[in-house]
């Protein structure tokens, strides 16, 4: 097992809840990627894709997790919905950490849509059907990890059935 637990999936599917409860019953650090690139610019993922671009966000997204993972210190890592869209960040995960995708279905996943359309600059303006066919679309990503888990039984058993793995 690697000394970094990484959470990867679709935006939504309970990485940052997952992860903090894995963090705490570990007693070790959490890190949300998205939450560090807020940081680094001062702003909200939606004004740092306002002002700077998604490529822009992606650069340092990759940055992020690349000084995230040379750390050889234990921790709970969560990722931004996207970031396995950049082969290079799946590839620093899986060598550097025990990757767990969060798979979560559609059905459950847009109970959520109402919560997450604000915060989420890839959903705003969008219709449902152009929405689903972004999660289906995204699924492929997530095909690079050492665990999948069904996230749709909520934070407490998807953190539960983690904590089994590790």
């Amino acid at each position: 097992m690697h000394k970094k637990i990484i959470l990867t999936g679709f935006m939504g599917s309970g990485k940052t809840t997952v992860g903090q409860l894995i963090a705490k019953e570990l007693k070790v650090p959490f890190i949300d990627v998205d939450e560090e690139i807020e940081k680094w610019y001062g702003l909200k993922t939606t004004e740092i894709f306002q002002q700077f671009g998604e490529q822009e966000f992606r650069r340092t997204e990759l940055d992020q997790v690349k000084r995230i993972c040379s750390n050889t210190e234990i921790q709970v890592v969560s990722l931004g919905g996207g970031a396995f869209l950049q082969e290079e960040i799946r590839n620093t995960c899986m060598e550097n950490g025990t990757v767990f995708y969060l798979s979560v279905s559609w059905d459950v996943w847009k109970q959520r849509l109402d919560s997450l359309v604000p915060s989420r600059p890839l959903l705003q303006g969008k219709t449902e059907n152009e929405i689903h066919r972004i999660f289906t679309d995204r699924q492929k990503i997530y095909n690079t990890y050492h665990f999948k888990i069904n996230a749709d039984n909520g934070a407490e058993q998807t953190a539960k059935e983690i904590l089994q793995e590790v």
